[in-house]
């Protein structure tokens, strides 16, 4: 991987932060925020590890060895086949393909440990999130040991909730390229953005204690307050991307390599918010007593 990013990944993940709802929820999304403030491509490529390391936890699975880099693998459950034990076939969008060395996957709705498989080159030609190396990873017999359900759990809602603390964390870092402007218009969409980020935060800030204080999801409202958050945290990043488009026009993206690798990174990394979809879904759940 280039710009030096596995020792990046490996100086970041050597201190994994806490677990979801182990009592430090926010402190866990501080951390993620600010790698991703950074680069968004490390912030994903330790989020991947530390979410796989919550998983196992949660799961009571394989103890992860020192030096080790997990990635969790989930796009298209049906894309891998399971016999006697053994996995097969082609997942795409496998983040750190070159650089993880176990990763957990699916098989429909179930996870698996597993060895990393065969990156197939040429199936990750982006320009944003591009240090990512999501490239497809095929599979030819590969032993699998089976850890548990991947959606049916609550931690898969604490983590998905974790992944707007990554948005966030972007969106931060195309903001500070309004920090000081001189031009009356901008300093207005810095002050918006300033507003929308601090609802952003209050918003991270509120979801995290709440998972600490049930964090096994007695109350059923994970799922729930995932969907919020996430919904909210990418209106948030979509306005900040905007607005910076807006304020600073094409130089930056044309002459600043750094702040066009954040606007682009984050576009993409934006996408694991499934729009409407996700809003659908949140409201199917709506009741309104929480108004």
């Amino acid at each position: 991987m280039g710009d030096g990013m596995d020792q990046r990944v490996r100086a970041a993940t050597a201190s994994p932060p806490p677990v979801p709802g182990s009592g430090g929820t926010f402190r866990r999304w501080t951390v993620l925020a600010a790698l991703a403030e950074e680069d968004l491509s490390l912030a994903r490529l330790c989020e991947g590890h530390f979410d796989a390391l919550a998983i196992l936890d949660e799961l009571d699975g394989p103890r992860p060895r020192p030096g080790e880099i997990w990635g969790v693998w989930a796009a298209k459950p049906d894309a891998l086949t399971l016999d006697d034990g053994r996995v097969s076939g082609v997942k795409p969008y496998c983040s750190g393909a070159a650089l993880c060395t176990n990763a957990l996957v699916t098989v429909g709705a179930d996870l698996y440990a597993v060895a990393p498989g065969t990156p197939v080159p040429g199936t990750w030609p982006a320009t944003g999130m591009a240090l990512s190396d999501s490239r497809d990873v095929r599979f030819d017999g590969v032993p699998a040991r089976y850890v548990g359900p991947y959606v049916d759990r609550p931690g898969f809602h604490h983590g998905g909730a974790g992944v707007a603390a990554v948005w966030y964390g972007g969106a931060r870092g195309v903001a500070r390229r309004l920090v000081g402007a001189s031009d009356p218009h901008a300093r207005a969409h810095l002050g918006a953005v300033d507003v929308a980020l601090h609802g952003a935060l209050a918003v991270l800030r509120e979801a995290a204690g709440e998972i600490d204080a049930d964090p096994h999801d007695r109350k059923g409202t994970a799922a729930t307050r995932a969907l919020r958050v996430r919904a909210h945290v990418a209106a948030v990043a979509a306005e900040v991307l905007d607005r910076a488009g807006r304020a600073l026009g094409a130089g930056p993206l044309s002459h600043d390599a750094a702040h066009g690798r954040r606007v682009a990174d984050l576009a993409v990394y934006l996408r694991q918010h499934h729009a409407e979809r996700d809003l659908a879904a949140l409201g199917a759940r709506v009741d309104g007593r929480d108004w």
